[in-house]
């Protein structure tokens, strides 16, 4: 049975670190936006750049669909700050007979300070700088999962 790996966290967290794990373990096919964006050289930041992203999004989840569908594992490393993105997704992997598993990182506040610093010092391929500002606004809209929501997932490491 195919497995989607959903990524939740806000930027600097540790999401595509974990995601390129996953790839790995699974042989799962990993999709990240921000590569995507980078590769098609957007010139865009900030919320412009967000209007780019949804488009990149809803490429990436059809193909993503189509994966599972066949049998594959994927993981979606796009942070999926609300509630109701990550329900939409998961009803909707479920729909093709796949196991979700939802992966929350939720580093403190600190950390994340750290490590975007480091980051934004120098960025990585396929990465953007984000700014106080950015970290300020993704704190405000970030709904960590409740207990409830996390009860509706299949557990970390799916069986079969």
């Amino acid at each position: 049975m195919a497995t989607l790996h959903l990524t939740c966290g806000i930027q600097g967290a540790g999401k595509t670190t974990l995601a390129r794990r996953l790839e790995r373990r699974y042989g799962a096919l990993r999709l990240t936006a921000d590569e995507w964006l980078h590769d098609l050289d957007y010139p865009a930041t900030g919320a412009a750049l967000d209007a780019y992203r949804d488009a990149v999004e809803r490429v990436q989840w059809r193909t993503a669909r189509r994966v599972l569908e066949l049998g594959c594992d994927v993981v979606l490393d796009w942070g999926l700050w609300t509630r109701a993105e990550r329900d939409r997704y998961r009803r909707e992997a479920r729909a093709v007979g796949a196991q979700v598993v939802l992966c929350v990182l939720d580093p403190p506040e600190d950390e994340l300070r750290r490590r975007l610093a480091r980051r934004n010092a120098d960025p990585p391929a396929g990465t953007f700088a984000i700014s106080d500002a950015e970290l300020a606004r993704a704190r405000r809209f970030f709904q960590r999962p409740t207990p409830d929501e996390l009860a509706r997932y299949d557990p970390r490491e799916p069986s079969g």
